[in-house]
């Protein structure tokens, strides 16, 4: 895996790049935003960790910068600036995840994990798709409309996260754990109902007038969205 790494703080370079390599994946490092706008241009990347506060262009407007053009490269924010305002402006810029310094390594070595394995191969072939389309359920990214059929289902913010990160990985079982991280962002006990409740509101609205159910429980182990050939 090859990480960009775009910080101007000396000593969290030096420690967010041994861990990384420590791990086994290559680094390159940008001390300016400027500087990681550049190789941003010049190399294929697996994942970006981004600070906000650069020399030269910040933060925000290099991602923003990036989006506009449609790189999709999944994109981690790791800043100081740790007010929930803070985060919605980083999340609603494009970045698909946020970590407030200080941090631990291993907590940005599975946030890593957990966005790079949001790719799938049709987002790699394609880094301006939009829509996502899984047995007869469509769903339009930009527009959060879902429709099975011909038929339009209203979904809150979570049911329609929930359902993309479902899409995203057909046929591959998704543990309560990793549904957590992915819809809550670490903040709950894994032990908590939360996901069966969350579950169960999607199914209703999504399979409970179809003879084929799309989401089917595996027990001890989680949940699945069952796409079938």
């Amino acid at each position: 895996m090859r990480i960009l790494l775009i910080e101007d703080d000396d000593k969290i370079q030096s420690f967010v790049s041994k861990g990384f390599l420590h791990e086994r994946y290559t680094v390159d490092i940008a001390s300016s935003g400027n500087e990681g706008l550049e190789l941003w241009h010049k190399h294929r990347y697996d994942a970006v960790v981004l600070d906000i506060m650069l020399p030269g262009i910040n933060g925000i407007n290099l991602l923003k910068q990036m989006r506009k053009s449609g790189d999709a490269t999944p994109v981690l924010i790791l800043s100081a600036k740790a007010t929930v305002d803070d985060r919605v402006v980083g999340l609603d810029s494009g970045a698909d995840d946020y970590l407030i310094k200080p941090f631990s390594f291993s907590e940005l070595s599975a946030r890593i994990h957990a966005i790079t394995r949001r790719r799938t191969p049709t987002q790699q072939k394609g880094k301006n798709a939009t829509n996502l389309c899984v047995c007869d359920v469509k769903i339009d990214l930009l527009r959060r409309t879902v429709f099975r059929g011909e038929n339009k289902i209203e979904l809150q913010p979570r049911e329609f996260a929930l359902l993309e990160l479902m899409m995203r990985n057909p046929n591959r079982p998704l543990t309560k754990t990793l549904i957590l991280e992915r819809i809550w962002d670490y903040n709950f006990d894994p032990q908590t109902n939360i996901v069966d409740v969350l579950v169960c509101r999607l199914r209703n609205k999504l399979d409970a007038d179809y003879d084929n159910k799309l989401i089917q429980t595996m027990r001890g182990v989680g949940y699945v969205f069952r796409a079938h050939e």
